[in-house]
């Protein structure tokens, strides 16, 4: 498998996932809980991720071409949302966007809603692995794509697991900083795709 294909997914659903950003809404939204309950909280969301980002993977080509939709095509598409999320943390558009979610739910067990779905899984993190999954060569390539995706999602719950000291380290200063960083990264990422899509398609060159 190539190591470059490997960094760029790892870095792709990284940025997406957005882990650090994550980090304080998972606090506040299991705020005042046990331990024990935190540590069951964040495990069960990222399980929940793993499962619902694998069908995705191994399912979602298949659904794109049953209504007809070409990867090329999925490519572009998925290159252009990736991108809006971008300016999305670039302009802090993104955080407040899912404070407000957080904001919004009262259930004592937030486990699936919201922090596997959407924070976790959400249609950036969707898109990004039925991209990847396009990409991979064989069974092979698709074992190193879901083994990319685990270690982010393990990479999620460990910062989950050591959220309050995360925290107090970065401050809200550092996590904007890290965030906007991220953010000028996942713009460069998603305009790889749409240009790979573009490529696919015959335009500006053979597909690589």
């Amino acid at each position: 498998m190539d190591p470059a294909f490997l960094i760029t997914a790892f870095a792709t659903l990284f940025v997406i996932i957005d882990p650090i950003g994550l980090t304080p809404i998972y606090i506040a939204l299991t705020q005042g809980m046990e331990t024990a309950a935190r540590r069951a909280i964040a495990l069960r969301a990222c399980v929940i991720s793993f499962v619902l980002l694998t069908l995705f993977a191994f399912f979602g080509e298949a659904v794109l071409g049953f209504i007809g939709i070409t990867m090329p095509a999925f490519r572009i598409a998925g290159g252009a949302l990736l991108f809006l999320t971008a300016l999305d943390m670039l302009f802090e558009r993104r955080t407040k966007r899912r404070e407000d979610q957080a904001e919004d739910i009262e259930d004592p067990d937030p486990s699936v809603f919201p922090i596997a779905i959407p924070l976790i899984a959400g249609p950036g993190a969707i898109a990004t692995m039925i991209l990847l999954a396009g990409q991979a060569e064989g069974a092979a390539g698709m074992a190193a794509v879901l083994g990319v995706m685990g270690a982010v999602l393990v990479l999620v719950m460990g910062l989950f697991l050591l959220a309050a000291p995360i925290e107090r380290a970065l401050g809200r200063i550092g996590i904007n900083v890290v965030t906007r960083l991220l953010g000028m990264l996942l713009a460069a990422l998603s305009v790889q795709f749409i240009l790979d899509g573009l490529r696919a398609f015959g335009i500006g060159g053979s597909a690589p």
